[in-house]
């Protein structure tokens, strides 16, 4: 699979520039040629060393735009309660969902969260994941949220890394104070040493309000930072319509956006990350309108929003495989969605999501021969090999 070195929108989503029988020449980690074997190796230096994938699938690496890498414990008591019936907001109300895990990710040192992380991120390459977006937001106050970007310095430049201190306004803060803080302290610093690129923000009821957002976007305009927003996921608050008038880079889940939101965000050149995961994590019914949104020529993206309690995902396949059966997008389209365009919102479409001339030998060697496998059979298609195997060799 090929790709170009910018988001695809519309009908260019299902057109991934498929090879067959093909070869690549790798030197120093960058691709030299892609193409038919029977061209590439009329040009392969005569002393290359030689990769065979056997005839399996070979795709770019995928880049998971959406993840929450950094925290500590898990959710299983809120997993047993929502199997019981429970919602999300009386699973919270309870003493669970984000504030449980802010709980066991407060003690954590930098070390031990950069571990954790760490581990999480081998979770998502098991699955073929070379690159991901990753959020704080389970610390919410300035030394856990601090030591949380400085645990994913680690995993860079693979982990691109997230302000999420607006996640949820802590229990054992005064809300106008904690947001001051957020903005006056925390994003000037994450600008200054470099420990994120953009800030995030979840606007829903009982979560982080329009005005609250407008103060986040402002702040993070001011000292350089863009802005992903978490929207809609809850019911229709008119989420994606803020996030294309405060010109976020992107407006995330969207579960309940309407025409409305899609045209604004159209209009706005916002992409929408969509996370189906998190739709079947709580039990839940109502996914994006991802047809929709591709068919209105958005760059849609799909991410898995790997955390402990919504979506313990970590498969962009499985995701696929959702997005496939639930909102209706091809198989090319989620390709798409998962490898260019999710690379272009991490400002990586130079480099990463597509196998071209010039671009890093960033890929995923899969037990398949057919693209639409990874979705057709979720987890079935599992990596043979990752990136880094064949980096100094010459690949066919």
């Amino acid at each position: 699979m090929q790709g170009p070195k910018r988001a695809r929108v519309g009908s260019e989503m299902g057109d991934i520039g498929l090879i067959t029988d093909a070869a690549m020449i790798v030197r120093d980690g960058k691709i030299e040629a892609v193409g038919p074997q029977d061209e590439i190796e009329w040009i392969a230096p005569a002393d290359a060393d030689y990769c065979d994938a056997g005839g399996r699938l070979i795709t770019p690496g995928l880049v998971d735009a959406h993840t929450h890498l950094v925290f500590g414990g898990d959710r299983l008591d809120d997993f047993e309660a929502r199997s019981q019936g429970k919602t999300y907001a009386e699973i919270a109300t309870d003493g669970g969902g984000i504030w449980r895990t802010v709980g066991a990710t407060r003690p954590l040192n930098t070390e031990e969260l950069a571990k954790r992380a760490s581990h999480h991120f081998d979770l998502l390459g098991r699955h073929g994941t070379t690159i991901a977006e990753a959020k704080t937001g389970y610390a919410l106050d300035r030394d856990g949220e601090l030591r949380s970007l400085r645990a994913l310095q680690s995993l860079r430049p693979r982990v691109v890394p997230t302000l999420l201190a607006a996640h949820a306004y802590p229990k054992d803060q005064d809300p106008e104070a904690y947001l001051a803080m957020v903005c006056g302290e925390l994003v000037p610093l994450a600008a200054r040493e470099e420990l994120a690129r953009d800030v995030d923000v979840f606007v829903e009821e009982g979560y982080f309000s329009h005005e609250d957002a407008e103060r986040l976007a402002l702040a993070a305009r001011a000292h350089g930072l863009g802005l992903r927003m978490h929207v809609d996921q809850l019911a229709d608050s008119g989420g994606a319509v803020l996030a294309a008038r405060l010109g976020a880079r992107t407006a995330d889940h969207l579960e309940h956006t309407g025409a409305d939101g899609i045209a604004a965000l159209v209009e706005a050149g916002v992409a929408p990350v969509l996370l189906p995961g998190s739709v079947w994590g709580l039990g839940l019914s109502r996914y994006p309108l991802g047809r929709e949104m591709v068919d209105a020529g958005l760059p849609v993206v799909l991410a898995t929003d790997f955390n402990p309690g919504s979506s313990p995902v970590p498969s962009l396949p499985f995701c696929m495989a959702l997005a496939c059966r639930f909102m209706r997008m091809t198989p090319a389209e989620c390709l798409t969605a998962v490898t260019v365009n999710a690379a272009a919102t991490l400002g990586l479409e130079t480099s990463h999501g597509a196998l071209m001339p010039g671009m890093a030998a960033d890929f995923a060697v899969w037990e398949a021969e057919d693209y639409r496998e990874l979705a057709y059979w979720p987890d079935v298609a599992t990596v043979h090999g990752l990136p880094g195997i064949c980096y100094n060799l010459n690949f066919r």
